[in-house]
């Protein structure tokens, strides 16, 4: 809590604090968004939202004028998120391996809220082929150099491209909508499984 200077008046608090306090508070909004998304839908309501962030109506509103301008924060940092969790995981995890079937656990949990992300931003095609290239721009990295770090383990087989496997990964997700006898998870590993084994001669 800032004390009173000899004056009387109370010094303020720096706009750098401030602006970090405000970036965290918007995280977090956002995050909540992000797990609302996945049980509710895009089309969730507000005050869902709020209530999953601890957070009055008007914050969100102050945040984020209209729901296509926070569908669109959500997805940007559903994207952030998954970025920044290949190197950490690949630090800390048992093998590089590991490591790539953790991020991909992460990644089959933002393609169940992307699909949904992107229903919803139909009616502006333009803005959504944005993203996606930010996301392609963002992912196929991270995901190559978990792939490379795997192979160069002698965990997998060399060769595989981060794009097809994501690509792959994201048409196994397609049928989990509106389907609960449909895990992709299962196939995932599955296809996870198969980077390690022979090829065929």
């Amino acid at each position: 809590m800032p004390t009173a200077s000899p004056s009387g008046e109370v010094p303020e608090v720096p706009a750098r604090g401030k602006r970090a306090d405000a970036q965290r508070n918007q995280q977090a909004l956002l995050s909540a968004a992000a797990a609302v998304f996945v049980t509710s839908g895009v089309d969730a309501p507000i005050r869902e939202i709020a209530a999953a962030a601890g957070v009055g109506i008007g914050t969100i509103y102050r945040h984020f004028p209209n729901r296509a301008d926070l569908v669109v924060a959500v997805y940007r940092h559903q994207v952030e998120a998954c970025a920044e969790a290949g190197p950490r995981l690949l630090a800390a995890a048992d093998s590089p391996f590991a490591a790539l079937r953790q991020w991909v656990d992460l990644f089959v949990d933002f393609l169940v809220t992307k699909h949904g992300l992107a229903h919803a931003m139909q009616s502006d095609s333009g803005g959504f082929e944005a993203l996606h290239t930010y996301f392609l721009d963002r992912l196929v990295p991270v995901c190559d150099e978990l792939l490379g770090a795997a192979a160069a383990a002698g965990e997998i087989n060399p060769g595989t491209r981060a794009y097809e496997l994501m690509r792959g990964i994201g048409n196994l997700c397609v049928g989990r909508d509106g389907d609960p006898r449909y895990d992709p998870r299962r196939l995932v590993a599955l296809l996870l499984d198969g980077l390690g084994s022979p090829r065929p001669a």
